[in-house]
């Protein structure tokens, strides 16, 4: 049984030290490996995400995380993502990373995803430039997941998101800002891949559960759903996904 510690939404800025600290003091006896899925900081400073990566540092079960639409927002990402990776956090956008965990092989691909909307209800790239743009980063990004996850050689697979695949885990949050919310883009990439378990962020006000139209679990583990410093998931023998364990603050 593979135990996985999922959060997003840490938003990490001036005046959060310690607020993850203390339940990472026990997080190693508690899961396997600590997966990130998103908006790490405020405004995507560098100089915010360092808070974090201190706490992180020295974690003695691996690290994954994709960024999020604020860790964006500087246009200093890449900077972001160094500071992460210094503190051994490994740091997923088209691409995948393998772990192998008491003999099992753990494979994760991660992208931060964009949005678009859902079947039905989602925007095209065909118009204006500047339409074709925003569809055409949601493709893009999509396409590089399932290249991602359809490539890896593992046990378990499991997707780690920012933007939501699926409507289901958005309810709660308002119909009109859908589209910035996900894309079905995403969950079919999901689907024609293949994976077991999918972690998204994001939809603050949203659920925590819901599936891909393949039947994938996916979970929200953005911090205000969850309302913990993370939640931990576990996949049995059977890839079944065992109902989540709280991981307070302690």
């Amino acid at each position: 049984m593979i135990r996985i510690a999922a959060v997003g939404d840490l938003h990490y800025g001036v005046g959060s030290l310690d607020i993850l600290r203390p339940s990472l003091r026990h997080l190693p006896d508690r899961a396997d490996l600590l997966l990130l899925a998103g908006d790490l900081t405020r405004c995507g400073g560098p100089e915010e995400v360092a808070i974090l990566a201190n706490e992180l540092r020295g974690l003695t079960i691996p690290a994954v995380a994709v960024l999020g639409n604020h860790d964006y927002h500087a246009g200093r990402e890449q900077e972001v993502r160094r500071v992460l990776e210094d503190a051994d956090v490994r740091v997923l956008e088209g691409q995948a990373t393998t772990l192998d965990i008491d003999g099992v092989r753990i494979g994760i691909a991660g992208t931060k995803g964009f949005g678009g909307g859902f079947r039905g209800a989602h925007g095209s790239d065909f118009g204006e430039p500047e339409m074709k743009a925003f569809v055409g980063h949601t493709k893009m990004l999509s396409d590089r997941l399932e290249i991602a996850l359809g490539g890896l050689e593992a046990d378990l697979r499991i997707a780690l998101l920012h933007y939501s695949p699926i409507e289901a885990t958005l309810e709660g949050e308002r119909l009109e800002i859908y589209p910035f919310l996900g894309s079905y883009l995403l969950a079919a990439a999901v689907d024609n891949a293949g994976a077991d378990l999918v972690f998204h962020g994001h939809a603050h006000h949203g659920e925590e559960k819901g599936r891909t139209p393949a039947g994938v679990p996916v979970r929200n583990v953005a911090q205000p759903v969850i309302r913990h410093a993370y939640n931990i998931y576990t996949l049995d023998a059977g890839r079944q996904v065992q109902p989540a364990a709280a991981g307070g603050i302690s």
